[in-house]
Order: structure tokens, then C-alpha cells, then sequence
């Protein structure tokens, strides 16, 4: 039995965390399940990735504690390993990745969330990396990323150190989400923004994704020069083509092929 689910709706592809009963929490066997889900998405048909979680109460309540609780120093070092190979897929992935969370995203949740390019949330969504309650540390790019998504050292931090959490209207005020959604509408927006980013040159988005993946690891110089060649490779595409052909002669269809 898989705990991740996939739905392919045209060219955006629906994977669902389904270990409801377990608010989705994470242990091996999920990770290995996502792993195989996203390594069997075919990035020549899918344009976008929606993740989410089953059910009303949680996107992930963070790690399988039970799973983790008599681990060593070297079986716990390479879970970290583990997951921090999947979750940097993710980040990496050719595709954009929207996280649609809906509900818990506490340690690993949250960061499996950060792994992803956007993520929107329910107004029940609640967000944190509690790790240093369990007497650990995020061990899931945490401690990496958390920073860099908000853009305050001090505020990450200050969630870090204080395990506190936090709700959906405070992650949005620290740029942890970029939207907030009632429940109900959340999976419908997420799909809609997946919609949106679809309709546009498959070819381009990617590489704006590499671009802007590469670019925060670097210097601007160089950052710069990694734009300079994603931007020429756009050129003397069918897409490239497609896209200034429409707007030229003021035509609305565009039909973009990936190429």
C-alpha cells in the first residue's frame, strides 16, 4: 500500500500524503513512497506538481516520533540524508511544485513545505519546527531554508530556538506562504495558480525555475550570468516563437508545445 497518492488532471499532476489517521506524518516508508511518486512524474507531459495532504487537519504533522525515538547516531544521520535527498528533488524539480497545505506543517511538514517552489494554506494551517522540544533539531533542511524562504535570520531563529508555532495569518505576514485560503477553496486555488503557470511556455518556466534555484546559491555576478544563458535558451524555441508570434499579432490562443 503507498501512503502517496497521484491524480494526473491534463498537464498537472495532483500527489496527495495519504496517512490521514497518522495526520500524514512522515517515516520511511512515506518518504520512499513520495520519492518513487515524483521519480515516476514524467516532466515532458506534467507542467506543474500541487502537494498536498488527505484530509481537513493536516498537510504533515511532522516526522513519525515513535519511528525516531531509538534511532543512533548513524541510523538517525542517515534519515536525515534520506530525507534530505527527497526533499532537495523536490526543490530541484524541473517543474514548479506548489504546496497546498492544509493544516499542520510542523517539522517536517513545514519543511517539506519550504522544499516546494510555492505554497498557499488553509486558514487552519499551522506551522512550525517544534524539533528543539524533542531534545533534536530539524534534520529536513530546516535549519537551511527556513531563513532564506522568510528572508529574516533572526525571526527563523527565533522559531527554531522556541519550537513555538505559528498560524496562517503570521505566515503570511513573514513570506512563509504567499496566500491564504478558507478550507474549502484551498485545493481549488492551488489548482487554479497550477492552471495559470500551465498556460504559459512549459520551456520557460523551467528554466526561470533553474535560474532562480541556481541564483540564490550564488553570487550576483554569477547569478547573473546563469540568467544571461537560461534567458538565450529560451530562443529559437517552438515556444519562444509561439509566445512573441501571439503577442505581435495581438493573439489571444497560444498553443505551446514544450519545445
Amino acid at each position: 500500500m503507498s501512503f502517496v497518492k497521484f491524480e494526473l488532471c491534463d498537464e498537472i499532476a495532483v500527489v496527495t500524503i495519504d496517512r490521514e489517521k497518522a495526520l500524514n506524518a512522515l517515516n520511511k516508508q512515506v518518504l520512499s513512497d513520495l520519492e518513487k511518486v515524483f521519480k515516476s512524474i514524467d516532466v515532458n507531459q506534467v507542467r506543474v506538481v500541487v502537494l498536498t495532504g488527505a484530509g481537513k487537519k493536516a498537510f504533515v504533522a511532522g516526522a513519525d516520533i515513535a519511528e525516531m525515538h531509538k534511532m543512533s547516531f548513524m541510523e538517525s544521520k542517515e534519515y536525515s540524508k534520506f530525507g534530505n535527498g527527497i526533499f532537495r528533488h523536490i526543490e530541484l524539480f524541473p517543474v514548479p511544485v506548489i504546496a497546498a497545505v492544509n493544516g499542520f506543517a510542523l517539522g517536517g511538514g513545514n519543511e517539506l513545505a519550504m522544499s516546494c517552489d510555492i505554497r498557499i494554506c488553509s486558514e487552519n494551517a499551522v506551522f512550525g519546527q517544534p524539533e528543539t522540544s524533542l531534545g533534536i533539531i530539524p534534520g529536513f533542511g530546516g535549519t537551511q531554508r527556513l531563513a532564506k524562504v522568510i528572508g529574516s535570520l533572526s525571526k527563523a531563529k527565533e522559531l527554531i530556538y522556541t519550537g513555538k508555532t505559528i498560524g496562517a495569518e503570521e505566515a503570511l505576514r513573514i513570506g512563509l506562504v504567499s496566500a491564504v485560503y478558507k478550507q474549502e477553496d484551498l485545493l481549488g486555488r492551488a489548482l487554479e495558480m497550477a492552471k495559470c503557470i500551465a498556460g504559459n511556455a512549459p520551456c520557460a518556466v523551467k528554466h526561470a525555475k533553474y535560474a532562480i534555484n541556481c541564483g540564490k546559491e550564488m553570487f550576483i555576478n554569477d547569478a547573473l550570468d546563469i540568467e544571461a544563458i537560461e534567458f538565450a535558451q529560451c530562443f529559437e524555441t517552438a515556444d519562444q516563437i509561439e509566445g512573441m508570434d501571439a503577442f505581435l499579432t495581438k493573439r489571444a490562443d497560444k498553443k505551446f508545445i514544450n519545445k
